[in-house]
């Protein structure tokens, strides 16, 4: 890869296309269904595999992906952000997910193999708006946040053992209970790998 692209021109693709989306001027946004959701079996025994995702295709095997999410949600698990959806079993997702008018929880759900979990912690809810950026180094995966656009802190770093070749990832937002609100997704951008490649402490 030389230069960025936007996240637009590399043709994405919709799995579950919402009943109302809204595109152009480098913007997309999602009115969520209520009833929509990502989760395979951990914990909670269900399976939701209803959620629309926007995603795109590369087998670049080192790249990042952000985007800027807005979003005014105001039900419990109200969500929208960055996912990698491969399939009902093997997936990644990160996003703010709502739980009152206090706190909402910014974390991530990684699924392999038909498993999914899930890693937050609490933010406040008075925020409205988050970036992403997501890396990929091979089957190896780094999410991270910021709240600026500038400075981005890592959430987590995860492993997909479907993720070798070529793979799609992309937006999402759902309200899995009986939400229904505007997540709007700007500033998409594929670029260069900003992950940088383990060595350094070794070399210290």
């Amino acid at each position: 890869m030389k230069k960025e692209m936007d996240f637009l021109q590399m043709n994405p693709e919709w799995i579950r296309r919402p009943e109302k989306v809204e595109t152009g001027d480098g913007k997309i946004v999602i009115v969520t269904e209520k009833g929509t959701d990502l989760w395979q079996r951990t914990y909670y025994g269900f399976q939701n595999d209803n959620a629309p995702v926007l995603q795109a295709r590369t087998s670049e095997k080192y790249f990042s992906f952000v985007v800027k999410t807005q979003f005014e949600s105001s039900q419990r698990f109200d969500q929208c952000g960055v996912a990698m959806y491969l399939n009902s079993d093997n997936w990644f997702k990160a996003s703010i997910e709502y739980e009152n008018e206090e706190i909402q929880r910014l974390g991530s759900v990684v699924t392999n193999h038909g498993y999914s979990d899930w890693a937050t912690t609490d933010i406040s809810s008075d925020i409205k708006e988050m970036w992403y950026r997501f890396s990929r180094r091979e089957s190896d995966y780094c999410i991270e946040c910021s709240t600026d656009g500038e400075h981005f802190r890592q959430m987590r770093i995860f492993h997909m053992w479907e993720g070798a070749d070529e793979i799609t990832f992309g937006i999402y937002a759902c309200s899995p209970t009986t939400g229904s609100y505007r997540a709007v997704f700007t500033e998409m951008k594929f670029m260069d790998c900003k992950w940088e490649a383990d060595g350094a402490w070794k070399e210290a």
